[in-house]
């Protein structure tokens, strides 16, 4: 029936995380309240007034800590297929893996000698 043989299971897998996402915006949309008005298009921020204007420079210490986390996130999506697979893999991978660790690890030496993960 297919040309490519095998790929029946991709196609309905395909199809399926498409209209999901398309299913869900369009009941949103239906289900949504219709009122509206000046309240509904002001801003909100915990339940506070906003004061000042939305341009703001926030201090780069934000974006260097949300940075890190994201690396180290990262390590873990990578060392996760690692794991599963560690009986099979050998001596090789597993010094492979620790060189990868030892890299991220002087990186958070890095990190945090430079004041990186400092919150204040």
């Amino acid at each position: 029936m297919f040309a490519l043989s095998g790929y029946e299971y991709f196609l309905g897998f395909l199809l399926v995380s498409s209209l999901v996402p398309i299913l869900a915006l369009t009941a949103a949309k239906l289900l949504r309240p219709r009122t509206g008005g000046p309240e509904r298009r002001t801003t909100y921020e915990s339940g506070m007034e906003p004061i000042g204007g939305a341009w703001i420079q926030f201090n780069i210490r934000y974006y260097m800590f949300a940075l890190v986390f994201v690396i180290f996130d990262v390590e873990t999506v990578f060392l996760y297929p690692w794991a599963v697979a560690f009986n099979q893999l050998g001596l090789l991978a597993f010094i492979e893996a620790l060189i990868f660790i030892a890299i991220l690890v002087i990186a958070l030496v890095y990190a945090w000698r430079k004041g990186a993960l400092e919150w204040s």
